[in-house]
């Protein structure tokens, strides 16, 4: 019996949807705690990976500041996403 071939899966958004890979950044306290981003409430920030057609202003490559909760969260080849409408986006972040 022959192995079977990989799965190669890829996520094209459709409409004014966009795939986000959000990042793993800290955040460091006045006193020197460090907090990671996964524990605070509010906003994420991530780097949009793919965009769908009717998406204006937001390019892949782009890091973008969005809600923590918005979105959907899929993994994909054990990397986690987030499946975000455009509208949800807060930002885009300048470094």
């Amino acid at each position: 019996m022959e192995d079977p071939a990989p799965l190669t899966v890829t996520l094209e958004p459709l409409d004014d949807h966009l795939i986000v890979e959000p990042t793993e950044e800290e955040v460091e306290t006045r006193t020197g705690l460090i907090i990671p981003q996964s524990a605070e409430a509010g906003c994420r920030t991530g780097i949009v990976t793919a965009v769908g057609s009717e998406v204006v202003g937001i390019d892949p490559g782009d890091k973008v500041l969005f809600p923590k909760d918005a979105g959907f969260d899929v993994r994909l080849g054990g990397v986690a996403c987030k499946v975000l409408r455009r509208a949800q986006l807060i930002a885009r972040v300048h470094d």
